[in-house]
């Protein structure tokens, strides 16, 4: 790891664990944020999220997309930039690899059909169940629930977009029992890992979307500083068939996008006069992020992405599907609780909201492939061959 700057978070500084942590023996010479991250990556809610929807609903093929390996290119593209500001790497991939455990199965589609169960319960968020998640529901530890993460974890991931007036009842729970100063912005670590999420998706899910067929390259060429890059490309490997270049294409993309970040991040450094983690939190303003143009041409592309993929007809049909199945689970467990696993059902709590939002725990749990099956085996449908 490269030297940390006087503005990155240092693990000797954490403001610390929940829980006191008294080892009676040391589990490799790991500091805290370390500790963070490899408690992620061993953790059930990790795990799952091979079995989760990115962009398609239970995918076909296998060289899609999913939770999971979105994840990894998140961590991979927020740890490179962590580095090359002189942040702290370790939290900034733990946030990377945590940020999507709190997606219940279809992506979305899943979610919508949760925060319509729970709208007079508070609703559903996502985020917020990632907390949930992390701090209630995960059980490895003997003497206490969730995985005791640091107080930065926790704050990365509850306000990695920015100070949160209005926390959902999830966030509130979490921020009760640890305050996370919500009023104040995130840790440079959070905000480089926010912004790698956008860089990740912006660009591979062009990638998939071509495999699938729904996206064609005339279409993509509709926007200019794509088809400027293509030419580039292009005029680059003149000797190369079209066909191969596409990855260079994605991988250009990246490049230019993590570039513009690393530059757009030191000038607001600088400028601002950034010298401790305090300041980033007092700063009043994202510091972490695209530059005026790059983020114009961000947005472009993101409304490209909705009108062209994730609105296509065929995204559409499935994403409606997976809502129909979340929301027949959520009637059928709420009439029939016996049919949740006996663990789950036997700690049913008997009063709302707890009771919806336990049930909402279960189902937010479930895997693409889990909720297929189990809607299958309840309504006496087709069961999911995978």
């Amino acid at each position: 790891m490269t030297q940390l700057k006087i503005y990155a978070s240092d693990p000797a500084n954490s403001r610390g664990r929940l829980h006191d942590e008294k080892r009676a023996v040391t589990r490799g010479p790991r500091d805290d944020f370390q500790r963070d991250r490899d408690r992620i990556i061993h953790s059930i809610s990790f795990r799952r999220l091979r079995h989760k929807t990115q962009v398609f609903v239970a995918p076909d093929g296998d060289h899609y997309r999913v939770r999971l390996t979105h994840s990894l290119e998140v961590a991979q593209i927020g740890r490179t930039m962590a580095r090359a500001l002189g942040l702290n790497e370790d939290l900034t991939e733990a946030l990377c690899l945590a940020h999507d455990i709190g997606h219940p199965p279809f992506g979305h589609a899943g979610e919508d059909a949760l925060q319509e169960a729970l709208a007079d319960f508070g609703g559903f968020d996502h985020n917020a169940q990632t907390i949930r998640t992390l701090t209630k529901l995960e059980t490895p530890y003997p003497r206490w629930d969730g995985l005791n993460l640091t107080w930065e974890m926790l704050e990365g991931l509850a306000k990695h977009n920015g100070p949160v007036e209005q926390p959902t009842w999830a966030l509130a729970e979490a921020n009760a029992a640890r305050d996370l100063d919500l009023h104040s912005w995130p840790s440079l670590e959070a905000q480089i890992a926010a912004i790698a999420d956008d860089i990740a998706y912006d660009n591979h899910d062009i990638d998939d979307g071509m495999r699938a067929g729904l996206l064609t390259l005339d279409q993509l060429l509709e926007l200019p500083f794509i088809a400027e890059r293509w030419q580039v490309i292009c005029d680059r490997f003149d000797d190369v068939p079209q066909e191969r270049l596409l990855p260079e294409l994605i991988r250009d993309q990246i490049g230019l996008m993590a570039n513009d970040v690393l530059e757009t991040t030191q000038a607001r450094i600088d400028r601002i006069g950034v010298t401790t983690p305090e300041d980033v939190r007092q700063a009043g303003q994202m510091i972490g992020g695209f530059s005026d143009a790059m983020a114009e041409k961000e947005r472009t592309l993101k409304r490209f992405m909705y009108e062209n993929l994730y609105h296509h007809p065929k995204q559409m049909a499935a994403a409606e599907e997976g809502k129909m199945m979340v929301g027949d689970l959520v009637k059928a467990y709420r009439e029939q609780p016996d049919l949740m696993p006996e663990s789950w059902a036997a700690a049913l709590p008997d009063d709302e909201p707890e009771r919806i939002r336990h049930i909402a725990d279960f189902l937010a749990g479930m895997t693409d492939r889990y909720a297929r099956n189990r809607h299958g085996e309840i309504f006496g449908e087709r069961a999911d061959r995978s």
